[in-house]
C-alpha cells in the first residue's frame, strides 16, 4: 500500500469547495457566480500553464486551446506579468 495520497479529479476539490462557499451563504443568494469562479479559477490555470511551458505563451496558449491572442488579453484581463516570447 502506498502513503501517496490518492489524487482526486478536480471537480471534486471544486463540488467540495462550492458546498462550503454555499453553506457560509448561509442562505443568502449568490451574485455573479459563473463570473466569480472564473475569476477564481482561471489566474492560477493562466499562471501554472505559462511556468509548465516555461513563459512560452505559443505553447501555453496551444496546451490550453486558446489561440494566442485570446491568451495574452486573458494575461491582461488578469494582471498576469510575463515575459512575451
Amino acid at each position: 500500500m502506498s502513503n501517496q495520497k490518492e489524487a482526486k479529479p478536480l471537480s471534486h476539490s471544486v463540488a467540495d469547495s462550492l458546498d462550503a462557499y454555499f453553506k457560509a451563504l448561509n442562505g443568502h443568494a449568490p451574485n455573479d457566480l459563473y463570473e466569480m469562479i472564473l475569476s477564481q479559477v482561471e489566474p492560477p490555470l493562466l499562471r501554472a500553464t505559462l511556468q509548465y511551458c516555461d513563459g512560452n505563451q505559443s505553447r501555453a496558449a496551444s496546451i490550453l486551446g486558446l489561440n494566442r491572442a485570446t491568451l495574452r488579453k486573458k494575461l491582461r484581463q488578469h494582471k498576469i506579468q510575463t515575459s512575451a516570447r
